[in-house]
């Protein structure tokens, strides 16, 4: 990555001393819009060359992209209160959840979370693990009888198999499943290309497709809740998600209404399960492709868990597992960057910023940084366990994959145990072979690896 300027400036810097971002030219009339939409991350590395905060516009939005951790902990943690999601990040929930926790803002944010809070706390996210354990283990004998797997699609089944059987306490076949899939990739093909900056009168066919599978997801989705509220609703401590959202109260007496307990339910099986898939693709992926840190996970998992798989109270020596997953994190994080939007003209980094400038926290190129990163695109999980050298002076948001802040993923425990469990319970029962060599992730929905195809073998 080019060389920076350092902008380490006070947030509460004058105006005086205040410059307007970097502007790299862009084309007549499209400006970055083209680079933007089909160059995804090597467009955000382009960018960062220009430096620390740079400004484009690109589909008639104003942006600036942030690439200095010191800058993404003022946005999300320091000054949190002065930035929300905004509208670009908004235009995006109104497609699929618009009051989903992941895109509500101010005070129907705050109530939301402090209703769902109780169904990620440690001890609660705690009881689910033999069940990803024993889910994971029957992924890995399909695995083996299918011999070739399509990774992308084998994590996606298995994490949404997971959550569903654990968040949720249901079990959805494979067809329900299959809309779940449907409506995502649909949503991928709505948000790319023409499909994004064409009018919004214009009837293209990814929108046409996006509509028919978004209502065959509320269809489901309104069954589900059908079939539970006849089941009968838990409304006490422990209860699953499902139940809380049908059952919980807020602080006023009110609860969430029909729609909201939709959206809610379509944001977590939606986003709950894919950004889990995602990583966990990447994660095997990259085992596959390094025989020595296979062998020294293997070791662990040897003295760790024995002829076993996994259990919960295996986590705290499963080191070497962890250290895989947050490795596959900083190399390919699934939200490939945050957005936000100041609430009001302010300065950021010594750099004016409008109320109508839609930020973009670079989390794939701070996580790729060497100013903070040693060898930064090599695959070293023993980074993480202080045994080799790596010690550079490290801010603590040159690594966000969760986000950070307030806002951080509510679902952060319960994704970090789930890939630490599903790892160690595959590497402990197969071996991989990649048959993809190499991956061009696009930056989707998701950081999208496209297809994943590796061979699978017992290790029995």
């Amino acid at each position: 990555m080019a060389e920076h300027h350092s902008l380490q400036e006070s947030p509460q810097s004058g105006p005086p001393t205040a410059r307007s971002p970097p502007a790299p030219d862009g084309l007549p009339v499209l400006d970055h819009t083209i680079g933007f939409l089909r160059d995804g991350i090597d467009f955000g590395n382009r960018m960062a060359n220009h430096g620390d905060v740079v400004a484009f516009d690109a589909m008639g939005i104003p942006f600036v992209a942030v690439y200095d951790p010191a800058l993404v902990q003022q946005v999300l943690v320091d000054r949190s209160d002065e930035f929300r999601k905004g509208d670009y990040e908004t235009a995006f929930g109104d497609l699929i959840a618009p009051d989903g926790l992941a895109f509500t803002e101010g005070e129907q944010w705050r109530r939301d979370r402090q209703l769902l809070q109780p169904a990620f706390t440690p001890r609660h996210i705690q009881s689910f693990a033999d069940t990803m354990v024993a889910r994971t283990a029957d992924a890995a004998e399909s695995w083996t009888a299918e011999g070739i797997v399509d990774l992308r699609q084998a994590a996606s089944d298995l994490t949404l198999d997971i959550l569903v059987g654990t968040l949720f306490d249901l079990d959805l076949d494979a067809e329900r499943g299959q809309v779940v899939q449907a409506a995502l990739d649909a949503l991928d093909d709505r948000i790319s290309g023409l499909s994004m900056v064409a009018p919004g009168w214009l009837p293209t066919p990814a929108k046409r497709r996006f509509e028919r599978r978004m209502t065959d997801l509320d269809e489901m989705v309104d069954a589900l809740i059908r079939e539970r509220r006849r089941s009968g609703i838990e409304a006490e401590a422990g209860a699953d998600l499902l139940d809380t959202l049908l059952a919980a109260e807020y602080p006023d007496g009110s609860t969430m209404d029909a729609e909201q307990v939709r959206d809610q339910l379509v944001t977590f099986l939606g986003a709950g399960h894919e950004t889990t898939a995602v990583a966990l693709t990447y994660t095997l992926w990259l085992l596959a492709g390094d025989s020595a840190v296979r062998d020294r996970l293997d070791a662990e998992l040897e003295a760790v868990c024995g002829d076993a798989d996994p259990s919960f109270a295996d986590l705290p020596d499963l080191e070497y597992a962890e250290a895989v997953v947050k490795e596959a994190l900083r190399l390919y994080p699934p939200v490939y960057a945050i957005y936000r939007q100041p609430i009001e003209d302010t300065i950021l980094g010594g750099y004016e910023l409008s109320a109508d400038q839609t930020l973009v926290l670079g989390t794939y190129q701070i996580h790729r940084d060497s100013r903070w990163w040693d060898d930064p695109d090599a695959f070293r999980p023993a980074r993480w366990l202080g045994d080799e050298d790596d010690s550079q002076d490290r801010p603590e948001y040159a690594y966000f994959p969760f986000g950070g802040g307030p806002r951080h993923c509510i679902g952060m425990r319960f994704a970090r145990m789930e890939l630490t469990l599903a790892l160690a319970t595959l590497a402990r029962n197969l071996e991989f072979k990649r048959i993809t060599e190499n991956l061009s992730p696009s930056a989707e929905v998701t950081l999208d690896p496209g297809e994943v195809r590796i061979r699978v073998t017992s290790r029995e």
